[in-house]
């Protein structure tokens, strides 16, 4: 039975125009009419595949840890548990006006954040969408765009009537959150180990992208001094203990994935030849998108994420973010849904091309699908017809909901079996501790905190409720005070 349909695309005709086509994998006669049983039957094969049961999540959850801990004792391994050079926790009683710049999975973020002590703070930003040509195109291109975008955020928010009032030759510190594996020896220093969540510009892997970046801010001239490059989940982790100090993980579930937590350096055996004090903490990015990667070991992959897997422009890496993270959890749906249709279960006589082409079915559907509040679900009716020009009926609708939940809670129990390997192997299981949390699959998706809350219950029982996870925004964060006054220090 085949995987989906792979004979969708367009021809070009002798004249110019551009006819899609559609070659189906099954003889259109043969095809049943779909019936609420063969939905039924249809949908519990798919809970065998998309449910773990509690067994299978702390097996995963060991697994796991073990990864973490080999991460920490040597280099270059597929989890690398990235040294940040971040010492320390804020106090929350860090004040002041300092820019930071995010480049995220989805989008660019430009931000003015003002400090005010006691935990408080106030942002101003700006937010700009980044094309799939904009990943893909020359690396420093991409850097000269996230310039020229902090270019016209100050420009705009200068003068007289505006919140920036520099003086003449006065520069503003900093901070670049670069959500992408670098390798770093100081806290403004990044060599970029390989892009994520769909990105591929050239001549960038390898590169010290602070250096990169430096050269796009000196091209437009811009009041900066860039003092910090970290990763959005390392600021997530010190701006949630700036406003919660029992926060002790920071977690980003977006259109990626990852982790961040604050770890003993007596405990990080890969760096002891550094002479770092063994008695401080330091924080520790795990990159953690990149576990059971290439040996698939561990991981529940169903047919449909092996397809997006050998399709992705990186096959075999970041497993588990390809199981997890927004990128890809609508494109899970929709292999499944083509995969319906060729088994003659839905849309029979229908023109279905508009589902059939990748990507065509974000995951903020999904979310929406989830929480239609309607007896008729009207929300999916308009999404169906809306945007792949399809009629449901309130069956296949109950049907499409209730695979796109199965998709949504194992992304949220797989999430909860990577929280519960850093709250294991660091104790904080007794005590508790809050999870700093970030990401538009965080904060958008219906049930994805409770979910995770869930899983972490089936982990480790009822004390797992000592484990909280609240909502913080990565980018408050700007890390480009005085090292002293924030508690962070460099290793030079």
């Amino acid at each position: 039975m085949p995987l989906s349909r792979r004979g969708s695309g367009t021809l070009l005709t002798p004249t110019g125009q551009h006819l899609a086509m559609h070659t189906r994998t099954q003889d259109d006669e043969s095809l049943p009419h779909a019936t609420k049983r063969t939905m039924t039957d249809h949908l519990r094969r798919l809970e065998t595949l998309f449910t773990l049961t509690p067994q299978r999540m702390r097996m995963i959850t060991q697994s796991f840890r073990e990864t973490l801990e080999n991460g920490l004792e040597k280099v270059d391994q597929v989890v690398p548990m990235i040294p940040t050079f971040v010492f320390g926790w804020p106090s929350g009683q860090e004040q002041g006006d300092y820019l930071a710049i995010d480049l995220g999975g989805t989008n660019l973020r430009v931000c003015l954040v003002h400090l005010q002590g006691k935990g408080k703070f106030e942002v101003t930003q700006s937010k700009y969408r980044l094309s799939e040509e904009q990943k893909q195109d020359e690396g420093q291109k991409l850097f000269d765009f996230c310039a020229e975008s902090l270019k016209t955020f100050i420009d705009s928010n200068s003068g007289e009537d505006g919140i920036l009032h520099l003086e003449p030759g006065e520069k503003l510190p900093l901070g670049f959150t670069f959500s992408y594996p670098c390798k770093q020896n100081s806290i403004d220093h990044g060599i970029l180990i390989r892009w994520t969540k769909g990105f591929g510009a050239p001549n960038t892997e390898g590169e010290n992208v602070a250096e990169m970046f430096q050269k796009s801010l000196d091209k437009f001239e811009l009041p900066v001094t860039l003092t910090a490059l970290i990763n959005d989940t390392t600021g997530t982790l010190i701006a949630s203990h700036y406003v919660n100090p029992h926060t002790r993980i920071a977690c980003i579930f977006g259109t990626g994935c990852n982790a961040a937590y604050m770890e003993h350096v007596k405990d990080i055996p890969k760096i002891k030849d550094l002479g770092i004090d063994g008695g401080m903490d330091m924080v520790i990015n795990c990159e953690w998108g990149a576990f059971d990667s290439f040996e698939h070991e561990h991981l529940p992959r169903s047919k449909y994420d092996i397809s997006i897997d050998e399709s992705s422009n990186k096959p075999g890496e970041q497993a588990f973010e390809k199981l997890i993270s927004g990128r890809y959890l609508g494109e899970i749906l929709r292999l499944v849904i083509c995969e319906l249709i060729d088994d003659g279960i839905l849309f029979l006589g229908q023109n279905t091309y508009k589902v059939e082409v990748t990507n065509a079915l974000d995951t903020a559907l999904l979310s929406l699908m989830e929480s239609d509040p309607t007896e008729e679900l009207l929300m999916i009716i308009g999404i169906f017809s809306h945007f792949f020009a399809l009629e449901t009926t309130l069956a296949e609708r109950q049907f499409l909901r209730a695979i796109a939940r199965l998709i949504g809670r194992r992304a949220a129990r797989l999430s909860a079996c990577g929280i519960g390997a850093i709250v294991g192997k660091m104790g904080y299981l007794e005590n508790g501790c809050a999870v700093g949390c970030d990401g538009s699959l965080y904060n958008k998706y219906p049930g994805f905190a409770g979910r995770i809350q869930e899983g972490l219950v089936d982990i480790f029982g009822e004390k797992a409720r000592n484990i909280y996870t609240h909502h913080c925004r990565r980018w408050i964060w700007p890390m480009t005070k005085a090292r002293k006054d924030a508690g962070i220090h460099a290793h030079l």
